[in-house]
């Protein structure tokens, strides 16, 4: 039998969700009754059909039978873990760079006393928690040793942990198991857990909530015209055996984010597919994140080469995202986007 995608799609929020939910004209996404679907995408290799969730009983007997499955885990209830809140859509991880060298704010944050203001800063602007990275993996950037990236942000973490809830963003597993020594709440790993081989030790001993990431090379080479058969549908295979594999290993927790890595070995193409069609990656049952803040398609869309203000892109594709009901958001500009989220849920309330 050729192999079929579920996709929801057709999302309502807010007050009119909890509407459709009581008159049950619609799912909803995670058990969250403020967005709900009603409608699915049914997608395979070589094609793609939108059709009513009150027209599931029209499909064959065996696609029937994969589509509920697929919605059990599409609707199954998110449990909160590591400051994160299910019920609020979206979640924000504010982003924090100690590192000369990051595209758009490399150099601004990487001493303690500037380090510390913006993250509270943040979190008071309210971020869920601080994403800390002592290693850039902008295209191009080549990779730092264990001692110069424990070195950027040790003092740093030592003294943020004890303030705001803080994820680890690093690729290494030492400096996973030192910041989880620490205090760190989540592991966020661009690798996809593929560069150190010895994370996916670290993260079983620690039962640590963490971050797959999808990547395709490594970020000295992945722009070199990356290539996919399906992008969409290759990423999607690629978190579903890397859960398989995670699960042979031990790793029995859901407390499992995936993030299909907008900018890490994709073109424009890649991204806005991927951005479009976000809502594909609920079906595996896990919470979403998505880091397009600042990222290039921004300025490859816009025709503005600023890496540094791409604040309106950024709150543009957020709001979509969210819209199709991505549980977190990797975000710089933390107050401008909390500012927008809340005047559109207002405004949707009107």
């Amino acid at each position: 039998m050729q192999r079929y995608y579920t996709r929801a799609c057709n999302f309502y929020y807010g007050n009119k969700s909890k509407f459709l939910l009581s008159k049950k004209k619609t799912l909803c996404l995670s058990g969250n009754k403020l967005i709900s679907f009603d409608h699915i995408e049914i997608i395979s290799r070589n094609s793609k059909k939108k059709i009513s969730i009150k027209k599931l009983n029209n499909l064959p007997k065996d696609l029937k039978k994969k589509i509920i499955l697929d919605l059990k885990k599409i609707t199954s209830k998110k449990k909160n873990f590591a400051k994160l809140n299910f019920k609020k859509i979206p979640n924000i991880l504010g982003v924090l760079n100690l590192t000369p060298d990051s595209f758009s704010d490399g150099g601004k944050f990487n001493n303690k006393n500037t380090a510390t203001k913006h993250a509270i800063e943040m979190f008071k602007a309210g971020a869920n928690l601080i994403d800390i990275g002592g290693e850039s993996t902008r295209p191009g950037s080549k990779a730092i040793n264990v001692k110069l990236e424990w070195k950027r942000i040790n003092k740093v973490l030592k003294f943020i942990c004890k303030k705001v809830p803080v994820s680890l963003d690093t690729r290494k597993a030492e400096i996973m198991e030192k910041g989880i020594d620490l205090g760190v709440k989540i592991i966020n790993d661009v690798s996809g857990l593929t560069y150190d081989n010895e994370s996916v030790n670290i993260l079983k001993k620690h039962k640590i909530p963490f971050v797959i990431q999808h990547s395709k090379g490594s970020p000295e080479n992945m722009q070199n015209k990356p290539t996919y058969k399906n992008e969409l549908l290759d990423i999607y295979d690629f978190f579903e055996n890397k859960i398989k594999f995670l699960r042979s290993t031990g790793i029995k927790h859901n407390n499992i984010i995936i993030d299909p890595g907008i900018g890490f070995g994709k073109n424009l193409k890649h991204n806005m597919n991927l951005i479009s069609n976000i809502s594909i990656f609920h079906t595996l049952g896990l919470p979403i994140l998505v880091g397009n803040s600042r990222k290039r398609f921004i300025k490859e869309l816009s025709g503005r080469n600023d890496s540094k203000n791409r604040i309106g892109g950024t709150v543009a594709s957020s709001i979509y995202l969210m819209m199709q009901g991505v549980q977190i958001l990797r975000i710089h500009d933390v107050n401008e986007l909390q500012q927008a989220i809340k005047v559109f849920k207002e405004l949707l309330k009107h």
